[in-house]
């Protein structure tokens, strides 16, 4: 008898694995993905990003003309280099003192007076029970939003000119003498703070109410139970509620105060109330494009913008370490 034995075929030889892909070419791959993934909101996030790499950042490469002679001929490179010299003519100049003055005179009186006001009207509307009353109140507090800024400064002349304004009749059919207001330097700031309230008090209102709509109605309904009225509810419920955008704005404001709205300003100036109406906008407008002064009005700007920077980064920090919400 014959046995026969089976040849089994070698076994195959182990293989290397395959390396791993590295941790950045993961990452970059995944990031490739997400993006190819939700491709249409990076679309519409195109014109933005577009807007402000053009008309924000690649700005600030004339900037530099702050620190040169600017000559249109020459460019920004070929001008010659003076350093800090414009910034020490501007701080040694003799306008410095009232320029900053009446900036930040207008500027924080303004943020003190109008800031709440927008606060306590969002707080006011919220309480109206009539839906449809609330509606028109809204509408009205938020219409005058929407006049252009030329608009309310020829009403503000029309309203309060010496001689067919309206409340100069009130005042002479009182029994007092007609005040030329837009002439005296004592009564711009009320007149831009007043008209500024009047104008811009109902669009931040909106924000506002935003917010308190985001507040949970059983908090409210709780506190009813437990016996608590309107004011009670409102002091412990809605304000705490909208606090963190309370902070946010005000950190905002507070990194603005030195952007004065120009346009405004500018509209109401005139030869007899320049004292207290001169800014560091509209001398900077007025050294730069009307007395061709290029390089001093840019370090006059670039100075106005760092000040700004110094007191956001500052008030954020301090809005931080009070735990309250900040930029970042």
């Amino acid at each position: 008898m014959t046995s026969t034995s089976t040849v089994l075929p070698p076994a195959p030889a182990p293989q290397a694995p395959e390396p791993a892909p590295a941790p950045a070419t993961r990452r970059r791959v995944s990031r490739r993905a997400a993006i190819l993934r939700s491709w249409q909101l990076y679309v519409l996030l195109a014109p933005g990003l577009i807007y402000l790499l053009i008309f924000k950042y690649w700005p600030m490469y004339g900037a530099q003309i702050a620190f040169r002679n600017y000559n249109p001929a020459s460019g920004f490179t070929g001008s010659p280099w003076v350093g800090l010299m414009h910034f020490e003519r501007f701080i040694n100049s003799f306008q410095f003192e009232e320029l900053l003055v009446n900036t930040l005179t207008i500027n924080t009186v303004g943020l003190l007076v109008a800031f709440p006001v927008p606060i306590v009207l969002a707080l006011i509307v919220n309480q109206l029970s009539s839906r449809r009353f609330k509606k028109v109140v809204q509408s009205v507090l938020y219409a005058p939003s929407f006049i252009s800024v030329v608009v309310v400064v020829g009403m503000i002349f029309l309203l309060f000119s010496p001689g067919a304004g309206i409340v100069n009749n009130v005042i002479e059919l009182s029994g007092g003498e007609p005040i030329f207001f837009m002439g005296d330097p004592e009564w711009f700031r009320p007149l831009y703070i007043g008209s500024d309230i009047w104008q811009n008090a109902g669009f931040s209102m909106i924000i506002y109410l935003a917010a308190l709509t985001a507040i949970d109605p059983s908090l409210h309904e709780a506190a009813k139970m437990d016996g608590a009225n309107k004011f009670r509810r409102i002091w412990h419920i809605d304000i705490p509620g909208i606090m963190p955008v309370v902070t946010i704005l005000f950190v905002l404001a507070i990194g603005n105060i030195f952007n004065l709205g120009f346009e405004k300003v500018y509209l109401m100036q005139t030869p007899l109330n320049l004292e207290t109406s001169e800014i560091i906008n509209t001398y900077v407008y007025k050294a730069g494009l009307q007395q061709a002064q290029f390089s001093y009005s840019a370090a006059i700007g670039l100075f106005n913008s760092v000040l700004n920077l110094i007191l956001l980064v500052t008030f954020n920090y301090v809005a931080k370490k009070a735990n309250q919400s900040s930029l970042w």
